[in-house]
């Protein structure tokens, strides 16, 4: 009995469970839709009559949508309930997911795409927002708990398509699956009133040392995105090119960092109950750099491309959730701010990876750990700058109390 009355009142509809709940839900379908683009490109490309050189284009759509979703739905966030947006953003995902085996046109696919990744933007804008508003600065472990939910979207995707494919021989019972799978969130966050924003103090907002962290984090999210996706995107290509695998053995590795990330995610959330944010991410970090320097001292090596990139994936699982509950520690999260944390992810997922693509034949397939590896070295000195410019600022505030 007192076990029934417990449930109840964890699932009531005030309680903050409740709405943690719903959020999670969320980002399982954000990751339902974030990896089923890549399984299916050929059924896209059959469907539209279009080559796989010319379906491509259709990354560039949703990364654009992703980032106007990210920049629109931050304001949406501040002016009205969050869960009214929320659920809005999770009907059209939905519509828009059950819509895209049908569209027989390569430019009407993309349009699609781009309303897709507005969605996306706008849904990965919102979990992480009304999540600081609940829980405030305790937000370290429930965060994490949120991203390891992504990342068990992400792997049940491929398992739907192939499943649905299997089964019917196309593409359209894939999408119309996946467009079910986000029913639930949407049952589940429409019945719960809203979280309320969080009240910034006086010192809070302070505005030319909030606005040098504020440019501090999102340079930070530029470059660990881009960093993460740069690998996660080329280690396949930088395997076989190298001569360091097969295709299929590639695809393994590939599927070896996703998971070391997932599990990584999975280990993070007791250890943000234990360790503070900036503990974390110097770890997380350090771990990084030790992780690329196995790839770098053995490059001739598969048994050092293995290691690396396990220990990579690993390594890099908690600090895209931890720098936002870093960046709650040093100013109020609201959700423009949090808009442009993630149009800085955005920037830098279309820019390091093109990046290396530019540079991968007439450089060399080694130019993938070089750059990446670089890129973390930057990482490692705009966490210095921010700890620097927080120390700053709070010394600054205290004078200006006085």
């Amino acid at each position: 009995m007192k076990l029934i009355s417990l449930a109840k009142s964890a699932f009531s509809t005030t309680s903050p469970f409740a709405k943690v709940t719903g959020y999670y839900a969320a980002f399982v379908a954000l990751g339902l839709f974030g990896a089923s683009m890549g399984p299916t490109l050929p059924g896209l490309a059959q469907h539209t009559g279009s080559r796989l050189s010319e379906i491509s284009f259709l990354f560039t759509a949703r990364s654009l949508g992703y980032l106007l979703g990210s920049l629109i739905g931050g304001r949406l966030y501040d002016r009205f309930p969050g869960h009214r947006v929320l659920a809005a953003v999770l009907v059209m995902m939905a519509v828009m997911m059950a819509v895209v085996p049908t569209v027989p046109l390569l430019w009407l696919l993309a349009l699609t795409l781009l309303a897709l990744g507005f969605g996306e933007g706008g849904l990965d804008v919102g979990g992480n927002t009304l999540l600081v508003w609940v829980y405030g600065d305790k937000v370290g472990p429930f965060m994490n708990a949120l991203h390891f939910c992504f990342g068990l979207g992400a792997f049940i995707a491929p398992l739907v398509v192939a499943f649905a494919i299997q089964a019917s021989g196309d593409i359209t019972l894939a999408y119309w699956l996946l467009a079910l799978l986000m029913l639930p969130a949407l049952a589940w966050i429409v019945r719960l009133p809203s979280p309320r924003p969080l009240v910034a103090t006086v010192a809070q907002r302070m505005g030319n040392a909030n606005r040098a962290l504020l440019a501090l984090l999102v340079l930070s999210f530029f470059v660990y995105v881009g960093a993460e996706l740069s690998f996660g995107g080329w280690i396949y290509t930088y395997a076989v090119t190298a001569g360091l695998g097969t295709a299929t053995s590639a695809a393994y590795l590939t599927s070896a960092f996703w998971g070391a990330l997932m599990a990584g995610r999975l280990v993070s959330i007791p250890l943000a109950v234990r360790f503070s944010p900036n503990a974390i991410l110097l770890a997380d970090l350090l771990g990084c750099l030790a992780a690329m320097s196995v790839i770098l001292v053995w490059p001739g090596s598969a048994v050092a491309l293995w290691i690396g990139t396990c220990a990579a994936g690993f390594a890099m699982a908690s600090i895209f959730p931890t720098m936002i509950a870093l960046a709650e520690r040093y100013m109020t999260i609201t959700g423009q701010i949090t808009s442009l944390f993630l149009a800085g992810s955005s920037l830098g997922s279309m820019t390091l990876p093109w990046l290396i693509g530019q540079l991968f034949e007439p450089v060399g397939p080694f130019v993938t750990i070089v750059v990446i590896t670089l890129s973390l070295v930057v990482e490692l000195a705009l966490y210095g700058l921010i700890r620097i410019e927080a120390a700053r600022r709070r010394v600054w505030g205290e004078a200006g109390a006085a």
